[in-house]
């Protein structure tokens, strides 16, 4: 049954997604407060409305909305409040919300120079496009106010912002001293790692951010923070934050070395190890592939396990 326990209460919601159930958060301080939104669908508004009414409230209740991040999973539903609702977020999260042509093309060109450097045949490009498939359970809804490192949100009292960029380019989480409450988003998770995805740089940069980099940054940010719990974007609470930090950092470095396995002694392209990382799933999935594929490459290079080279408009990696 949905609760509040210490003025925060969970409340699960379906997605169509293959990650299932998204977990949002109303929080109860000066100001009414959901932490995500759901995605855009009918069944995830009348299940967040059946439990919100369990806890005495409805949707015209909630004063503000605070994202952990943009993915639709998380702020889909946003449009469904009324425009009295203040939204917060990372800044980033202003190139999602509000999908215009600028949108399109700045999203469309970044992934066909991703693609192509990445050595994807030509054939594969008419699926670049499709990579925003999920975007149509995405509502279309300005952010408010921008929120970042260190910030406080009126209406809720004695939460500060961590910036935990990686899973997403606006990823943020929210840490509660007095107790060591962390609502994570997707940046912990109690049985999965989240995947690390490549998104088109921030407004005025040229560079593509390194999400596996980052991601692997923000874990070991949270040694800083004595977390008591992390209530999580996806599944069960964690409860040992500090002890599983460790376990998804060795385990990234195993499955790295895999990689640096394939590549030792050739020379190949993002493309040709993503389809040995990912034979039976990168046509059907081959965005979130690439991601996943360049993060480990990302990760070798910085450790000085490989090398790139670009020719002909192609990276090679090698040792």
């Amino acid at each position: 049954m949905t609760t509040l326990v210490n003025d925060i209460a969970k409340i699960t919601l379906s997605t169509p997604f293959a990650v299932g159930d998204v977990n949002v958060y109303l929080v109860k301080g000066d100001a009414l407060t959901l932490v995500d939104a759901g995605p855009l669908t009918d069944t995830a508004w009348m299940q967040l409305s059946e439990q919100l009414s369990l806890l005495g409230y409805t949707p015209q209740d909630i004063e503000q909305i605070v994202l952990t991040h943009h993915h639709p999973d998380h702020a889909g539903l946003l449009d469904r409040f009324s425009s009295g609702v203040t939204i917060y977020g990372h800044n980033y999260n202003r190139f999602w919300l509000q999908r215009d042509d600028h949108f399109h093309e700045v999203y469309d060109r970044f992934f066909t120079e991703l693609a192509l450097e990445s050595g994807l045949p030509e054939e594969y490009l008419p699926a670049i496009p499709r990579f925003k498939n999920p975007l149509k359970f995405m509502g279309n809804r300005k952010l408010d106010v921008a929120i970042g490192e260190g910030d406080r949100i009126p209406g809720m009292e004695g939460w500060q912002v961590i910036e935990t960029l990686g899973h997403a380019q606006s990823h943020i989480s929210f840490y509660r001293e007095s107790d060591g409450v962390l609502i994570a988003g997707d940046h912990i998770l109690a049985t999965i790692s989240p995947n690390p995805l490549i998104e088109p740089p921030f407004e005025g940069e040229s560079k593509r951010s390194k999400p596996l980099l980052q991601y692997n940054a923000s874990l070991k940010k949270l040694f800083d923070f004595p977390i008591s719990l992390a209530y999580t974007g996806h599944g069960d609470n964690v409860t040992d934050v500090h002890g599983l930090i460790p376990r998804r950092l060795g385990k990234q470095d195993e499955r790295a070395r895999g990689v640096f396995d394939m590549i030792n002694g050739n020379r190949v392209t993002v493309f040709e190890i993503c389809m040995k990382l990912f034979p039976s799933v990168y046509r059907k999935e081959l965005g979130l592939t690439l991601s996943e594929t360049i993060g480990q490459l990302d990760y070798l290079e910085s450790n000085h396990y490989i090398q790139k080279e670009k020719h002909e408009g192609i990276y090679y990696y090698f040792a």
